[in-house]
């Protein structure tokens, strides 16, 4: 490897990752040593100081469609400093703190060190812990993503359905500073953390028709339940409304034609790493090191944060899957000096 694309001591000849080996559990991984080899041309290597984990990790094990071979990464979070960058990524990289969303058809953030593509990089302010950094990509730019798809105006009204969980979080936060009136459709237990974020209206999971029928019409419903859950409150958008898919998506049209004239949507992180373009990756990074600055300022509040060790990564990957505790899960590796 090239020793002018490296910061301090240089990448090591082996590293440690949690390694996909066969079947749809957590049972799968396996604590394995990696070799690392020289970035591409538009590529860096993160040495990741924290670990972010996430539904999605759980949920893609063994995903046929995704095409692992035993051994590949899994992981779409990491919060790191850069230590080696490719021919063409500016050499102003290297030791920067960043954090980072992955595809997942590469090897992901369960490793001590990671390979990234070098557009998907985000700063992380200096006065930012690099657990919280670590805490936001998947949910935060989620969130992002689904409030930006839909167009409606300040004082209107938005039902955030699995407000409860890590993207509804983000979203209760920054629909209040769009101005939005937000309804919280989630378990009790999150009511109060949310109206500590500005929700208004809170509204407990019952059975779809008893929902139909609280009369409530909302402008835009973001679901991050299921494909099923979303089609349920269909009935509650008013016509020309909004209905933003973040867990599943809807598989025909809810309406029929020249009905409610409602617009879907859907928001999935992964779309840009398979057809995003360089206009597509600026826009959402520059977007995520703005709400970076906001955690850093304090107008943005990150989850409570819940940290692991390396060595116990699946059994908190386990954990999550389950929802036995509350909070953000992290695992931390290395920290700084």
């Amino acid at each position: 490897m090239n020793s002018q694309n490296l910061t301090g001591a240089s990448l090591p000849s082996q590293y440690s990752a949690w390694s996909w080996q066969h079947g749809d559990g957590v049972q799968a991984l396996a604590l394995t040593m990696k070799t690392p080899v020289a970035p591409g041309a538009h590529e860096v290597w993160i040495r990741n100081e924290v670990i972010g984990l996430n539904p999605v990790d759980w949920k893609v094990l063994g995903d046929a469609e995704l095409g692992w071979q035993p051994g590949h990464v899994p992981g779409v979070d990491g919060a790191g400093t850069v230590v080696a960058v490719g021919e063409q990524v500016a050499a102003a990289w290297l030791g920067q703190r960043v954090v980072y969303h992955q595809n997942l058809l590469a090897d992901g953030s369960f490793a001590e060190y990671t390979r990234v593509a070098a557009h998907t990089l985000m700063r992380v302010p200096a006065g930012l812990d690099m657990a919280t950094a670590a805490s936001f990509p998947c949910p935060a730019l989620t969130a992002w993503q689904a409030l930006n798809k839909i167009p409606c105006p300040a004082q209107s009204y938005v039902l955030i359905s699995g407000a409860g969980g890590a993207v509804g979080h983000y979203l209760t936060q920054l629909a209040v500073r769009r101005g939005l009136h937000v309804f919280a459709l989630c378990h009790p237990r999150h009511w109060d953390r949310l109206a500590q974020l500005g929700a208004e209206h809170f509204i407990a999971f019952v059975s779809d028709d008893s929902f139909a029928a609280a009369g409530q019409i909302f402008d835009a419903v973001i679901d991050a339940v299921s494909e099923e859950h979303a089609a349920s409150l269909v009935p509650s958008l008013r016509a020309n409304g909004h209905l933003v898919c973040i867990q599943g998506r809807l598989s025909q049209w809810p309406n029929s034609p020249f009905g409610r004239s409602l617009s879907m949507h859907e928001v999935a992180l992964g779309a840009l790493h398979q057809f995003g373009d360089e206009q597509a990756w600026h826009q959402l990074t520059r977007a995520g090191e703005q709400l970076l600055d906001d955690l850093d300022s304090g107008e943005l509040i990150a989850e409570r944060l819940v940290i692991g060790d390396f060595a116990g990564l699946p059994m908190l990957l386990d954990e999550l899957k389950h929802r036995t505790f509350s909070g953000k899960p992290l695992i931390r590796l290395f920290q700084r000096g």
